[in-house]
């Protein structure tokens, strides 16, 4: 569900930018760190981004269907590696593909899983929730709580380091 995604998306680049020596809270940066958390979905006409991308996502969707290349490892390569080829910069593109890699962890949570090895049938995947699900709405909470715990500690740390 695409509110999910997003929250997992926003999380996981909050997470990962410092690490990637870029600020968590820019805004072009959680921009696209959103895009990213909602762009493999542009496989499946009635999603989020499928429905304002028509006839694009149906195009790709009576190609290839839902979860297919967009939901693989296969597409964050190629997208991480156009995107730096045209030009745009490392950290917008590493912001994207944070969000992209949040998607696609979050939907291995499903029984469904992913085929991460597209076009290999195999596929991978913890099932722990299904989509719009109880169980779903508790992941998405473990995971805030797990951000926000992670930056009050954080955060605590830093201020106890700090010297005037």
């Amino acid at each position: 569900m695409a509110r999910s995604h997003v929250v997992i998306g926003l999380g996981a680049w909050i997470v990962a930018a410092p690490a990637l020596h870029l600020p968590s809270l820019g805004p072009t940066y959680l921009a696209l760190a959103v895009a990213g958390s909602l762009l493999p979905d542009i496989d499946h006409p009635k999603s989020w981004v499928g429905r304002r991308t028509r006839p694009v996502s149906t195009a790709i969707a009576s190609a290839l269907g839902h979860r297919g290349i967009t939901h693989s490892a296969i597409a964050i390569i190629a997208l991480a590696g156009l995107l730096l080829q045209a030009g745009y910069r490392r950290g917008g593109v590493a912001a994207l593909a944070v969000g992209y890699l949040s998607h696609l962890a979050a939907d291995m949570l499903t029984p469904r899983g992913l085929r991460l090895g597209w076009p290999s049938r195999r596929t991978w995947g913890l099932p722990l929730c299904r989509a719009d699900s109880g169980m779903e709405a508790v992941v998405v909470t473990a995971v805030v709580g797990g951000i926000a715990w992670w930056l009050l500690t954080r955060r605590i740390s830093e201020l106890a380091a700090w010297r005037p």
